[in-house]
C-alpha cells in the first residue's frame, strides 16, 4: 500500500520532524508511507483566499499520482480510530494510492477540498498543524497494527 501524507509548510520544529520519522519508520516494507512538503505561501501583503489559491496548485501538484485525495478539515468525518483502521483496509484491498493533506495555517483551498474524495477530521480540538502530522502519522502506525494484529493498539 503507498500513502502520503503532504503537508503544507516545510520548516517545523525537530520535535515534529522526529516524532513523524520515527512512526513512519515502524511501517513493514509493504506499507509505503512518507511525507511531502509543499512550500506555504508568503501571508504578508496578500489576501487568505490568494495564498489559500496558491497551495492548493502546489498540493495538487503533490497529490496527482494518488487514487483518492482525503482532506484533513474541522468539518470532516469523525471517524474512531476502528473505522479509520477498516477504510484503509478498504483502500488497501483495491491497490488504491491515498493522499492525506494538511493545509497551512488558513486551512485548505475551499475548491481543493471540494475535489477531494472525502473530507476527515483528526479531532473536535483545534490542533496546530505541526501536532496534526504527528495525530495523523501515529494514527496510520495504530490502524496498520490493528489490521496486523500487532501489540501496539490495546482496545
Amino acid at each position: 500500500m503507498k500513502l502520503v501524507i503532504v503537508a503544507v509548510g516545510q520548516r517545523q520544529p525537530a520535535w515534529v520532524n522526529d516524532a513523524v520519522a520515527d512512526y513512519l519508520a515502524r511501517f513493514p516494507a509493504d506499507f509505503d508511507v512518507r511525507l511531502v512538503e509543499v512550500k506555504a505561501e508568503a501571508r504578508s501583503g496578500q489576501a487568505v483566499e490568494r495564498t489559500l489559491v496558491a497551495e492548493g496548485q502546489r498540493l495538487q501538484a503533490a497529490v496527482a499520482q494518488a487514487t483518492v485525495v482525503v482532506a484533513l478539515d474541522e468539518h470532516g468525518k469523525d471517524w474512531t480510530t476502528v473505522q479509520f483502521a477498516e477504510q484503509l483496509q478498504k483502500w488497501r484491498a483495491r491497490s488504491e494510492r491515498v493522499a492525506f493533506v494538511i493545509g497551512g495555517p488558513d486551512g485548505l483551498d475551499p475548491d481543493f477540498k471540494r475535489a477531494a474524495a472525502m473530507r476527515v477530521r483528526l479531532s473536535s480540538l483545534t490542533l496546530p498543524h505541526a501536532l496534526a502530522r504527528v495525530l495523523l502519522a501515529e494514527q496510520l502506525y495504530r490502524a496498520w497494527s490493528i489490521l496486523a494484529h500487532h501489540p501496539y493498539h490495546r482496545a
